[in-house]
C-alpha cells in the first residue's frame, strides 16, 4: 500500500541542528528499508491550475486565502494504514508541533479491470 503523508504546517518552524541530525538519520532508515522512495519540501509558490467549462486558467502563487500550503511531503509503501500511521508519529516525534495529511495513493493496478 502506498501514501503520500504531507506536512501542512509546521508551527516551530525551520529543524534545529538536533531536529535535522534526527531527521537525516530516519530518513535515511527508511530509504535504505525501501519504504520510503520519494520525500522533499516543496515550494509554497505554487502553480494553480483551474478548467472550468473548456476552459484552463492558469494562477502564480502563493495564495493569501489559502488556509493550508503543503510544505512537504513522503511518499511511502507501507503493509497498512496502521503502519503510515506509526511513521507518521515518528516523523512529528522529531519535528515536535505542527500538522498533517495522510491519503493512500491509488495506481493503474488499483482500477478494477485493469
Amino acid at each position: 500500500m502506498r501514501f503520500l503523508m504531507m506536512t501542512t504546517d509546521t508551527a516551530g518552524g525551520p529543524p534545529d541542528a538536533v531536529q535535522a541530525e534526527e531527521m537525516g538519520r530516519f530518513i535515511e532508515e527508511m530509504s535504505k528499508s525501501g519504504v520510503l522512495p520519494a520525500t522533499g519540501g516543496l515550494d509554497p509558490r505554487a502553480t494553480h491550475i483551474t478548467s472550468s467549462g473548456g476552459k484552463i486558467t492558469v494562477t502564480d502563487g502563493p495564495y493569501t486565502e489559502a488556509k493550508e500550503v503543503v510544505v512537504g511531503f513522503a511518499l511511502i509503501e507501507v503493509r497498512s494504514k496502521e503502519e503510515a500511521i506509526e511513521l507518521s508519529k515518528r516523523f512529528w516525534a522529531i519535528v515536535g508541533d505542527g500538522e498533517g495529511v495522510i491519503q493512500q495513493v491509488f495506481g493503474p493496478e488499483d482500477i478494477p479491470g485493469q
